[in-house]
């Protein structure tokens, strides 16, 4: 998905361009109309990025570090969960009950298994991030990340637990 240029990249742009000549024989293209913002829009608040630092349930992602330990498994997943076929209430139980169980066992960090859906838009993928944000389980959570490609990639999450003495 393409975005509109900032204002700082319209400029350097321009002066780019203006560097540019047409090869013998060839016409001058049109130029293109500078991108203006009106005042509404340059005062208007940034929306929460999808990979932000603080997810949008409440939840925080996992630190950059850590997440690389855990991808490269210097940081052992102690567990896997796949919610993969499971109803939305199913899958819910499942969680809360593993990562209760995990925190319990004294691991550090598991792996829960979503997949994408049909067209990257699952329901799983979309809600597990929203229940392990949930009162029952943020006091657990200490943040949450995809997974690198050999873990599940887009289909999969980690989930770094807080420490049993840090409650």
């Amino acid at each position: 998905m393409k975005r509109p240029l900032k204002p700082e990249e319209q400029k350097i742009w321009s002066m780019v361009a203006a560097t540019v000549h047409p090869l013998t024989g060839r016409r001058e293209p049109k130029k293109a109309m500078p991108q203006t913002l009106d005042a509404a829009a340059r005062i208007e608040p940034k929306r929460p990025d999808a990979k932000a630092k603080t997810l949008r349930y409440g939840v925080d992602g996992i630190e950059p570090r850590r997440k690389h330990r855990i991808a490269k498994e210097r940081e052992e997943i102690g567990a896997r969960i796949d919610l993969h076929g499971m109803t939305q209430d199913r899958a819910r139980a499942a969680l809360a009950a593993f990562v209760a169980r995990a925190w319990d066992d004294g691991w550090r960090a598991v792996l829960v298994i979503t997949g994408k859906g049909v067209q990257g838009d699952g329901v799983l993928r979309k809600a597990v991030p929203g229940w392990l944000g949930a009162p029952e389980l943020s006091h657990i959570v200490a943040g949450i990340s995809e997974a690198a490609r050999h873990h599940g990639g887009e289909g999969a999450l980690y989930v770094a637990l807080k420490r049993r003495g840090r409650v």
